[in-house]
């Protein structure tokens, strides 16, 4: 079994993976754990620290290959406003009640929940159902590195 013990920001690395490995953001957190990968084959993460992993960036296997980090698509809310002022009250609603939140120009994304649809509805936000990968913004007090990505080649 090949081992990753590093990683690399996406972007940095344009060769093709060898393969993919695709995570919710929930799941995308990680330090050891045994990742199955899209073609059936399975490798071990170690890292010396914890990462919260992007879509697209990369793990490096001990032979030098790389298995690219996918985000899978989620169900979600997509949240829009009647003008740039209003979403940004929305955005505070969401941030006041501390959830996890992809903020974009124009829409906000969440996980589905329909007491929190209910609220944005009744302050005004359009809100549609939508599945697609979800990369919510980290909050000021999470750890995860910094994502340095602690290269350790």
């Amino acid at each position: 079994m090949q081992h990753i013990r590093s990683y690399h920001p996406a972007g940095v690395i344009t060769d093709p993976p060898v393969d993919v490995v695709t995570l919710p953001h929930d799941l995308r957190h990680l330090r050891r754990k045994l990742l199955h990968l899209s073609n059936g084959d399975m490798v071990m993460l170690d890292l010396k620290d914890a990462v919260l992993f992007h879509h697209g960036d990369r793990l490096v296997l001990d032979n030098g290959d790389t298995v690219e980090v996918r985000a899978a698509p989620e169900k979600l809310f997509e949240v829009t406003a009647r003008d740039a002022l209003h979403l940004i009250e929305l955005a505070w609603h969401l941030g006041n009640r501390h959830l996890s939140a992809q903020i974009e120009e124009g829409r906000i994304l969440i996980l589905r929940d329909h007491v929190i649809r209910s609220m944005l509805e009744g302050l005004g936000a359009i809100v549609t159902e939508v599945e697609e990968p979800f990369q919510p913004a980290r909050g000021a007090y999470h750890s995860h590195g910094g994502h340095s990505h602690g290269h350790h080649d």
